[in-house]
């Protein structure tokens, strides 16, 4: 009987070929891929999207924010006045709070009990008491020393002034609100001294280095890049903050826009007045706080993440580049070939 002629049944072996294997249960190779759907993530995306149109909707339909009248003040002479006492409270307060506060954090790390009790004391007194209780109190200083003077403890006095012509309301300020902001200053710096590795200073004394020098040279600068970002978060506060100095009567920013709304009733858009100059100001300390952090950073990222403006020039350069390449002569391969 002769052999009958067919394909031979799946899996079975040919002649001269080996039998194929069934794939394995756990091959990955035989799983079939499902992409992951996210619909909780599009819906509330779709949410939020829906929230920021409707408030940008708001703000150019509702004729409550008077844009007439935020245009009128923005960049008014008062206005803009204010700002720069608000931005002169923020320089003076900062450059003395962190001098005071790094001498304070460094009497809370020394080995001397008296200085540790006496830094110690200075940060509790001064975090428990509220900004504007100490604003007041400098306010009214001329009612505990009518003057002030310079002479011998417990001795006799040589030359003394009245206190209210020596401090002023802007002095006043400037000293009440350098003191409260030491204090929160201090505890910044020593976060940032204990940061460091220890085994350096002790490296660094088994060199002789003197001890300034320790301090100077290999502590804070290490200790910067633990101390800016929270350093960074208290300036943006400070700036904040001087519109404490209202009860004062101090022209800052807040203050004139309460004058000026007082006197013609636009209380909304003289408010978005003084926000717009609060987010100005503290748009451009962030950017100068990226680019101080990213300084002081380059000790432990030998390459640093392109800056935003970099990105941007690497961009308009991407184009430049696409762009003279179309514009270049396509040279036809038959040509090449004919020139050799």
């Amino acid at each position: 009987m002769a052999p009958t002629t067919g394909t031979a049944p799946p899996g079975a072996a040919t002649p001269g070929t080996r039998p194929e294997a069934p794939p394995a249960p756990d091959d990955p190779a035989s799983l079939k891929v499902v992409p992951v759907r996210h619909h909780a993530r599009w819906a509330a995306a779709v949410a939020v999207l829906v929230l920021v149109a409707q408030f940008v909707h708001g703000l150019a339909t509702n004729p409550v924010w008077e844009w007439d009248v935020f245009r009128a003040y923005v960049l008014s002479e008062t206005i803009v006045q204010a700002v720069w006492v608000t931005l002169q409270l923020t320089a003076y307060v900062t450059v003395l709070s962190f001098l005071l506060g790094t001498v304070l954090a460094f009497m809370r790390l020394s080995r001397s009990p008296v200085l540790q009790t006496v830094a110690w004391t200075y940060v509790w007194i001064f975090r428990s008491i509220p900004m504007i209780v100490q604003l007041v109190f400098w306010f009214n200083l001329s009612a505990l020393y009518e003057k002030l003077g310079l002479g011998i403890p417990f001795g006799p006095v040589f030359w003394s002034i009245d206190s209210n012509s020596l401090i002023g309301t802007i002095g006043a300020a400037v000293i009440g609100l350098t003191l409260h902001q030491a204090a929160y200053t201090a505890e910044i710096v020593r976060g940032g001294v204990i940061a460091v590795d220890h085994g350096q200073l002790e490296a660094a004394a088994a060199l002789g280095i003197p001890r300034l020098r320790q301090i100077r040279r290999i502590v804070l600068p290490q200790a910067m890049r633990a101390i800016l970002p929270t350093a960074g978060n208290e300036i943006i506060g400070l700036l904040k903050g001087t519109s404490v100095v209202y009860v004062m009567s101090i022209g800052e920013l807040f203050y004139q826009v309460q004058v000026v709304y007082g006197r013609n009733g636009r209380v909304i858009p003289l408010l978005l007045v003084a926000t717009a100059w609060y987010v100005a100001l503290t748009s451009l300390l962030s950017i100068a706080q990226y680019y101080v952090e990213r300084r002081y950073a380059r000790g432990a990222d030998r390459t640093p993440p392109p800056t935003p403006l970099q990105r941007a020039r690497r961009f308009v350069r991407d184009l430049r580049t696409a762009a003279a390449r179309r514009d270049q002569p396509v040279v036809p391969l038959k040509l090449l070939g004919d020139s050799r």
